[in-house]
């Protein structure tokens, strides 16, 4: 099973060099933890009902973080 992580973050202005969320990424405004994918993406859908989202000035992230391992 993996677990996932539901991030709001806010968009910045795009540089001349790209977007590279490993040197620069973005500033996180809230993060959440689900054990499922459909957890993640009921979580994710009510993220994206905000203003600041549906107004292009803040994203919402779905970020598989790892693989738990299934008990047998």
């Amino acid at each position: 099973m993996t677990r996932f992580l539901v991030v709001l973050t806010d968009v910045r202005p795009f540089e001349g060099n790209g977007r590279n969320e490993r040197t620069s990424p973005e500033r996180r405004r809230q993060v959440v933890g689900a054990s499922n994918r459909e957890a993640a993406e009921r979580i994710a859908g009510a993220f994206m009902a905000l203003g600041m989202v549906r107004a292009g000035r803040q994203r919402v992230k779905v970020i598989a973080v790892g693989r738990r391992r299934s008990r047998d």
